[in-house]
């Protein structure tokens, strides 16, 4: 792999600080970096490949959710870029290994709106189970339909749960609540909760579930995930959910399956092509089909997982930014350090190779430099040494440090 070597940074004073935030994140992250002083831009809207290029102009951190995407050639024009913050769980939006490549930190929100996800996959699996939707239609359209045929209670149904990740998890745990048995499929090896059952394929699960639920990442190896084939291996009567990624359901298929009474309901808040800006036309193969809750990528839009959201990935940015803290970042390896060092600090991102420890050390020891704390973390390809020395050091040293083949990125802090 080939590194995008910086010019060396020398402490930025945080009112020349820039950050740009899109897609209508919330206001408290907006606020929270406002409050450290920095320059902060917002828009509601995402932006395409030529917009953001244009835009990100004189930015040090960027924050999106999940439609605008980040690319190799946004990057290549984003030369004071820093971080970029996702203000949501995925980051499949964004091109990880350019963002090695170049030096651009990249953190995201894990955790925090793994409840609102998750509630909102229990009120679709009762509606669907209910047909809530379809008769809260046909009222809206003078029809008095006061019959229990095809609604049904979910205790003593099986739930499957395909990705049993943090959402997946703890959607397994509540569904047991319900009176819910659940089973769960994962390709990785996960502890069940519970009295949650592992399945060794796909295939097992789908064989015993009158509802399943979908709770994957954005990986390629997700892509068709749930098509056909798989919704022809689902029980006669049963009931689908895709809360994860768009890119993992074939929609027409399930529209077939939908149509032919095979699948007896389903709930998609996730979409192969979204719009990108509120009000913009929304298509799909799934409108109008009956017992379908279509909704706007909403799982975690609660105002309570977007004020976490907000505050939790602002003051990760702000943390890199000030003190180069990367504790859960994305991509970089984590150090975490004082947020506000007492001392003058050098951050010296790399390709991880042996020896590149010593040759630092050695460079700033020939210059006098004394060091009073020193920490090291390697993740892949990457190593990441934060140094706290005593003065602020000559551009000579961080001319050298920056010009060591190894070198990614080197920044001095306050």
């Amino acid at each position: 792999m080939s590194f995008d070597v910086h010019e060396p940074l020398t402490t930025i004073d945080d009112q020349d600080v820039k950050v740009l935030l899109l897609e209508n994140i919330h206001a408290d992250g907006a606020d929270f970096l406002r409050n450290k002083g920095y320059q902060v831009e917002t828009r509601s809207a995402a932006l395409t490949e030529d917009e953001l290029i244009e835009a990100i102009k004189g930015v040090h951190l960027l924050g999106i959710r999940s439609t605008t995407y980040i690319t190799e050639k946004v990057l290549e024009n984003a030369p004071d870029l820093l971080a970029i913050g996702a203000f949501c769980i995925g980051t499949n939006q964004i091109d990880l290994a350019a963002t090695k490549r170049h030096g651009v930190a990249v953190f995201n929100a894990p955790y925090s709106n793994t409840r609102s996800v998750v509630e909102l996959a229990i009120a679709e699996i009762i509606s669907l189970a209910r047909r809530l939707h379809e008769k809260s239609t046909a009222m809206h359209h003078g029809v008095w339909n006061k019959s229990a045929a095809g609604s049904h209670e979910v205790r003593g149904r099986t739930l499957g749960i395909v990705g049993y990740g943090n959402i997946g998890s703890q959607l397994s745990v509540i569904a047991e609540a319900l009176g819910l048995s659940v089973v769960f499929y994962d390709i990785d090896d996960k502890l069940a909760l519970g009295n949650a059952k592992k399945c060794a394929t796909i295939d097992e699960l789908l064989a015993v579930s009158d509802v399943v639920s979908l709770h994957v990442d954005g990986r390629p190896g997700n892509a068709g995930l749930f098509g056909d084939e798989q919704m022809r291996a689902m029980k006669p009567r049963s009931l689908f959910l895709n809360l994860s990624r768009g890119i993992a359901v074939d929609t027409a298929a399930l529209r077939q399956h939908l149509e032919s009474g095979h699948i007896a309901g389903a709930a998609l808040d996730v979409f192969p092509v979204e719009p990108k800006a509120q009000g913009d036309p929304f298509e799909s193969e799934l409108r109008g089909v009956p017992n379908v809750i279509l909704t706007p990528h909403v799982g975690g839009s609660t105002e309570e997982a977007q004020q976490d959201i907000g505050r939790f990935v602002a003051s990760k940015l702000r943390a890199y930014a000030k003190a180069g803290t990367t504790n859960l970042s994305v991509t970089f390896p984590e150090l975490n350090l004082p947020s506000d060092p007492a001392r003058h600090r050098l951050a010296h991102v790399h390709h991880n190779a042996p020896g590149v420890l010593a040759t630092i050390n050695t460079i700033l020891g020939d210059h006098g430099v004394n060091i009073e704390g020193q920490q090291l973390a390697t993740r892949g390809e990457l190593g990441y040494v934060v140094t706290d020395v005593s003065a602020e050091v000559g551009a000579d040293v961080l001319k050298e440090l920056a010009a060591l083949p190894e070198t990614v990125r080197l920044r001095q802090l306050s």
